[in-house]
């Protein structure tokens, strides 16, 4: 093993305080394994250090929430199904921006697996796509390859796992030009009393690792995506996850036939951080222990070592705790769908995260300190003057009046914010399942309850350059303009999820954009009984490599 060095601390993403942290928690040094796990699991990708204080404040309850913000997805009461049956809407957004920026196509495509995971892991057939994409100028260099691979990526993706894609939004402006952002919804439905949940519990009970085997791919993937961009840009392309639709669909039919039965006790989809944060959270949220034996890990290459197989953000695999004697029952169902099982561990009530590998015990870390107990910050806010001083917004008065209508409208018209987006809804299959009821370019998506004469609406929204303009007010608008497109299609608006795209927390001016946001976002939700259910965080979205630090537009994009 080597020494931990402060040059080595620093490469996982932790400063000194954090460290100090570690050390104070441990009792002692950490060794690889144990650094690697508190780095992704304190990168900002995963404990939401910057804003879980602000986050806290949402309102997330109503009397048709089921499930709010803490597990895999949101899930909301839709009432009764075509046979009698109570059914719920289980929905989540999520980002892929970093990873999406360094390899578009796959960046994109691991981006639609892994929030379809998100929905099907509580128990939901996917019924529904949508995206979410804020890319640069269409003129710059790289953004032609970049909009190409994204698009493709998406398409890619979801038009093979057999879930339509049915809608979303597409914006240009330079701000994006050095960080795009791709966000990715999916809507699920299932019966409310087959509803999965991630809470390992049951002394002894086997933990079973399914789905793909573990690659080196995607290792430090959580810590990529929680700093900005420097100029070794290019050097970040291995923490990329590559994704394999037809393996999602095998997994999707093999969960959902095994969730029929009363085997599982908990599952959750092995997302950012992988290995490490579905097995933390799991112990996490059923107040247990837990003790893997990376020796029944199934790797796809020769000599992975803990601390890769713990990092790795291979996609299309799933944790699940079983109950006692159900294995056999289990495998035989992931054997018919051609999928790795293995039991690689049980439920201990240690309160430890034990990892022993080779006869010998790798990791021991308290797991307090690991997840609830990870740092937060109260980071410093610019105040509003200030704000709208280093904003410097033009006041409307200022423009100048036009003097040419007719070449005011064919500017309009040409410009890329307006002009027609089917050249990229095309590429999506948006009709695959035979139940959508309105093709895209609507106001909302809808998409028909499969088996009734009822349906779900859905909408993505966010005006970027109103949030910049004045935080506040953005984020009550992006919250208003779901509401209003829902309700065009007739549909009564129920919930929310969001997916938060922000700059650097530690500038108070990016902080004064993130707390303005929630604030707007939170009064909107109140006045319009709209609640929270889910959603995602995504921080450091700005750029050195493009020259001078670029920032992206404070974008809390609504679903």
């Amino acid at each position: 093993m080597s020494e931990i060095t402060p040059q080595i601390v620093a490469d996982h993403g932790l400063n000194e305080e954090e460290y100090a942290r570690i050390l104070h928690a441990m009792g002692r040094v950490p060794n690889m394994v144990e650094l690697g796990i508190f780095s992704v699991m304190w990168s900002e990708h995963c404990s939401y250090k910057s804003s879980r204080i602000h986050l806290k404040k949402l309102p997330t309850q109503a009397p048709w929430v089921i499930c709010g913000p803490g597990e895999n997805a949101g899930v909301i009461d839709i009432g009764e199904g075509p046979n009698g049956s109570k059914l719920a809407a289980i929905f989540k957004m999520e980002s892929h921006n970093h990873p999406s920026y360094i390899e578009p196509y796959q960046g994109a495509a691991t981006g639609v697996g892994g929030i379809l995971r998100d929905v099907f892991t509580m128990g939901a057939r996917p019924v529904a796509n949508m995206n979410a994409l804020r890319f640069g100028r269409p003129d710059h260099p790289k953004m032609k390859h970049l909009v190409q691979g994204v698009v493709a990526g998406i398409g890619g993706y979801g038009n093979c796992v057999g879930v339509p894609t049915v809608g979303g939004e597409t914006n240009f402006h330079p701000a994006y030009d050095g960080n795009i952002l791709v966000n990715a919804m999916t809507v699920g439905v299932a019966d409310q009393d087959k509803i999965f949940y991630s809470a390992a519990t049951g002394l002894g009970n086997p933990i079973v690792y399914v789905g793909s085997k573990t690659g080196r791919d995607g290792i430090h993937g959580a810590t990529m995506a929680s700093a900005d961009f420097g100029a070794d840009i290019e050097e970040k392309r291995p923490t990329v996850q590559v994704g394999d639709p037809f393996t999602e669909k095998l997994l999707i039919e093999a969960c959902l036939e095994l969730m029929a039965s009363d085997a599982i006790v908990a599952i959750q989809d092995m997302g950012a951080a992988g290995l490490t944060s579905s097995s933390v959270e799991m112990a996490t949220n059923g107040k247990a222990g837990i003790i893997l034996d990376m020796d029944k890990v199934p790797c796809r290459e020769e000599g992975m070592t803990p601390y890769e197989m713990m990092l790795s953000e291979s996609q299309e695999r799933m944790l699940m705790v079983l109950k006692p004697g159900r294995e056999e029952f289990a495998k035989a169902i992931f054997d018919k769908w051609e999928l790795d099982f293995a039991v690689i561990g049980e439920v201990t009530d240690t309160g430890h995260m034990v990892l022993t590998w080779k006869g010998e015990v790798v990791c021991d870390i308290p797991l307090g300190p690991l997840a609830e107990d990870a740092p937060l910050y109260d980071r410093p806010a610019a105040s509003k003057e200030e704000y709208k001083a280093w904003a410097n917004v033009k006041p409307l008065g200022d423009v100048p009046a036009s003097t040419d209508i007719g070449a005011d409208l064919l500017k309009l018209m040409a410009s890329p914010d307006i002009a027609s987006r089917a050249w990229i809804w095309q590429q999506y299959d948006s009709q695959v399942g035979g139940d959508t009821a309105q093709l895209s370019g609507g106001d909302a998506a809808v998409v028909r309850i499969h088996g009734t004469n009822r349906a779900l609406a859905m909408s993505t929204d966010c005006t970027p350059r109103y949030c910049y303009a004045d935080p506040y007010e953005g984020g009550k608008q992006a919250v208003a303009e779901t509401y209003r497109n829902i309700s065009a299609v007739g549909a009564t608006p129920l919930a929310i999820t969001n997916c938060l795209n922000f700059a650097n927390p530690q500038r108070p001016e990016i902080m004064a954009q993130i707390v303005g946001c929630l604030e707007g976002m939170g009064d909107a939700c109140r006045a319009l009984d709209y609640p929270i259910v889910s959603g995602n965080v995504s921080l450091y979205n700005e750029s050195k490599a493009t020259g001078g630090g670029s920032a992206i537009l404070p974008t809390p994009a609504i679903g």
